[in-house]
């Protein structure tokens, strides 16, 4: 039976936190850019820049008078006053990984146990918005370069506050019953309760103490449609999934798949109870090409995403959901000898929109080549701040435990919201 596997699987939460069905919660919506998109291509363009810099895209006007942004996102212009760009991320690592988008913080000097991830931290502050609905969801895929398809880690809050992986691992597989009915899974909880108690007797550590949650959030996964229902696209109005579109499912060399569906999950899982939900769009290391491959992937990107910021803000969610769109590094100002931009971590750009927050702005900037931050630096960690502002969270109180107890804040030491966003 499904069930019995479905606990190891599950990345569960505990009951405490958890909302009543139906009454609304904060959520945040986390979409990774595998490989580093190039941010003077898309949200920084150089037009006063020399030919070798600048690149082939021209500028377009948006619905916010004096921001730009690329020709090739023309739906995202028409969205400008619901969305921020911030043109001066800093501090980042030459890695191709997802950890510091999802942490806020830099893959090294970690505590015993290592850092989580933002939705780890969430399904252990707040839980999920329903039992029946884990309250961290990974949507990313295997991929090639396996940092990639990182959903995110729970680091030293331990496995019960890990993503729960759609994509991965049978997950969708392990919520099947099988055939077993209600009272027959009753029966077997009563069995795996009982095991329970007699691994919890032998664990002097203390650490089984976790299957509780495992178990009672997979039986009501188990026991419940919601998941499945929010998983399912064929539960949705047809116009709303035409509107997101088809993009491409097959893996791009060692990156993510082109899933246009993953933008339209991630909306109707944060609905149904998510805390939060990671997701990661196709493969943006364009060492070579970058200007074909960009042709390619901005029109899909800009539907996607656009529909996801839409959906949001016509189904009244944009004050509750919040939207960080990121990749690790930014690519260099010069264009190399194969047409394409390389690592430059030295600054990049990242997207957010909902969450109640103060939209319509491009906060920082960049040097006249982009290869600087002309003003406003901004790390990866304020961004988070502002995030868990948004979702209700106070950076200078909330502390968690780590493994030796001692309390660690959800940021860098120093790291404020911006005050640009949410004052």
């Amino acid at each position: 039976m499904g069930g019995l596997a479905l606990p190891g699987l599950l990345q569960a939460e505990s009951a405490s936190g958890l909302r009543p069905q139906g009454t609304p919660h904060k959520a945040v919506i986390l979409i990774f850019l595998p490989g580093g998109a190039s941010h003077q291509d898309m949200f920084d363009l150089k037009m006063d820049a020399p030919a070798e810099i600048r690149g082939e895209f021209k500028p377009i006007a948006t619905n916010v008078p004096g921001i730009q942004i690329c020709e090739h996102l023309p739906r995202l212009a028409r969205l400008m006053d619901k969305v921020t760009v911030i043109r001066s991320i800093v501090g980042m690592e030459d890695r191709h990984e997802a950890f510091q988008t999802y942490t806020g913080r830099l893959n090294r000097n970690q505590p015993p146990g290592g850092w989580p991830a933002m939705g780890a931290l969430l399904a252990k502050l707040q839980g999920s918005g329903d039992p029946a609905i884990p309250a961290y969801v990974g949507l990313a895929p295997k991929m090639g370069h396996v940092p990639w398809s990182d959903n995110g880690v729970a680091g030293y809050l331990g496995a019960a506050h890990a993503p729960f992986e759609i994509n991965k691992g049978g997950g969708k597989d392990d919520m099947i019953l099988n055939g077993i009915t209600l009272d027959r899974l009753a029966d077997r909880r009563s069995l795996l309760a009982a095991m329970d108690r007699f691994r919890r007797d032998v664990d002097s550590s203390g650490q089984m103490a976790g299957l509780d949650a495992y178990t009672q959030q997979a039986f009501g996964i188990l026991t419940s449609s919601r998941l499945v229902t929010a998983l399912d696209l064929a539960n949705e109005d047809p116009k709303v999934v035409e509107r997101y579109g088809k993009g491409d499912p097959k893996n791009r060399d060692d990156g993510a798949p082109k899933l246009m569906e993953h933008f339209l999950i991630a909306r109707r899982l944060v609905e149904a109870g998510a805390r939060c939900v990671t997701l990661a769009f196709s493969r943006w290391d364009h060492h070579g090409d970058n200007f074909g491959a960009l042709r390619q992937d901005l029109p899909l990107f800009d539907q996607g995403l656009s529909a996801l910021l839409t959906d949001l803000h016509e189904r009244g969610l944009d004050q509750d959901v919040s939207v960080l769109v990121a990749g690790e590094f930014g690519r260099t100002p010069t264009i190399n000898k194969d047409a394409g931009r390389d690592h430059w971590p030295r600054v990049n750009f990242a997207l957010l929109a909902g969450g109640g927050m103060r939209h319509g702005q491009v906060i920082g900037s960049t040097d006249r080549l982009g290869g600087e931050a002309a003003s406003r630096p901004t790390t990866f960690g304020e961004v988070h701040a502002t995030l868990y502002h948004a979702l209700g969270l106070d950076v200078n109180k909330v502390t968690v435990p780590d493994l030796t107890g001692r309390p660690q804040f959800l940021v860098p030491d120093g790291c404020q919201p911006m005050r640009e966003l949410v004052g």
